[in-house]
């Protein structure tokens, strides 16, 4: 009975000694990234925003250092296209001082400002569209235009000139200004979830 006991701990002992598949972990960056700036090949560093743990066990406790780098940065365009940003994590040290190999899947990102999520099996961060703030945009200028035009020409024909006018200047201006880009910040979060199990031994 006591020999089958202490074969049971052994094998419990050697099922927490990796991270168990399917494990998700919270991630804190270290360094903030941005398309605006990234290029393939940059650094990410975090720190595990919560322990990573296995039967009621610690294995890696928070704050532990983790490192990535970026695999695929592209700037948001002036009249199509938007943002993306592609992380690879890449290594875990542990507190011994030992790093170890690994690479979980991107599961989620904080929003930020914008409407940055993950898509696709890569793991990719996209930023949302910005056609809604682009169409208020013009809807702005275009209404200032029609009120000066109204002012000017003391006219519904001048309000609608200036409107004309307001509009094509709103336009301009979308289509020579960028959309949002990704942007994770310092001390913002990213999830991650390992997709097999990362022996720690």
């Amino acid at each position: 009975m006591r020999l089958a006991f202490v074969f049971a701990l052994a094998a419990f002992s050697l099922r927490a000694a990796e991270i168990p598949r399917g494990s998700h972990v919270l991630l804190r960056l270290v360094n903030s990234i941005t398309t605006r700036t990234a290029h393939e090949g940059d650094f990410v560093y975090f720190r595990t925003a919560t322990p990573i743990t296995s039967a009621g066990a610690i294995l890696v406790p928070a704050d532990s250092y983790v490192q990535g780098v970026v695999t695929r940065s592209v700037r948001s365009g002036r009249v199509k296209g938007r943002a993306e940003l592609s992380i690879r994590i890449d290594t875990l040290t542990l507190a011994s001082g030992k790093t170890l190999r690994l690479s979980p899947t991107l599961a989620a990102v904080d929003a930020g400002e914008g409407e940055q999520k993950v898509a696709g099996k890569e793991g990719e961060v996209k930023e949302g569209a910005s056609k809604g703030a682009d169409a208020a945009r013009i809807a702005t200028t275009g209404g200032i235009g029609a009120a000066i035009g109204g002012m000017a020409d003391r006219s519904w024909k001048g309000a609608g000139i200036g409107a004309g006018a307001g509009g094509a200047v709103g336009l301009a201006t979308v289509l020579l200004t960028r959309g949002r880009e990704v942007e994770l910040r310092q001390g913002s979060t990213v999830d991650v979830v390992f997709e097999r199990a990362v022996p720690l031994d």
